[in-house]
């Protein structure tokens, strides 16, 4: 595979990783304010599974001392590619710099242990609705 196409697949699971914050933040946002407003649609049962089982994974991550599998893939890539660290595209630049923060290890396990445990009661203080087939 050439270079550029390496830098495409590292950049396309950077976005992915950033996504899955932004769903993991603002999800879990959106569930205390559908609370407030009604929606139902956060009362949906696959919905908060889903939400619980991926900030699950990032707390089990950190409490392990394991990198996240999307960063490791991605840094793999960028690795075949040629590519030094994260100098590359401009997708790649901007992103990273919303992700990747320097901090010492316990302020990133305190962080997600909290935020976690603020999803979990989350699925008693706005409970889902019963899983549809």
């Amino acid at each position: 595979m050439s270079p550029e196409l390496y830098l495409l697949l590292a950049d396309s699971l950077l976005v992915l990783h950033v996504l899955l914050v932004v769903f993991v933040i603002f999800g879990l946002a959106a569930v205390f304010l559908g609370r407030l407003l009604h929606w139902r649609w956060v009362r949906n049962f696959w919905f908060r599974v889903t939400h619980l089982v991926v900030i699950g994974i990032v707390v089990l991550q950190a409490w392990l001392g394991v990198l996240c599998p999307l960063t490791v893939w991605e840094m793999e890539l960028r690795e075949r590619a040629g590519a030094a660290g994260y100098e590359g595209s401009f997708i790649q630049h901007w992103l990273q710099s919303l992700l990747y923060y320097s901090a010492p290890e316990w302020v990133f396990i305190l962080t997600y242990t909290v935020f976690g445990g603020v999803v979990l009661a989350s699925w008693f203080l706005v409970r889902p609705g019963p899983p549809r087939k």
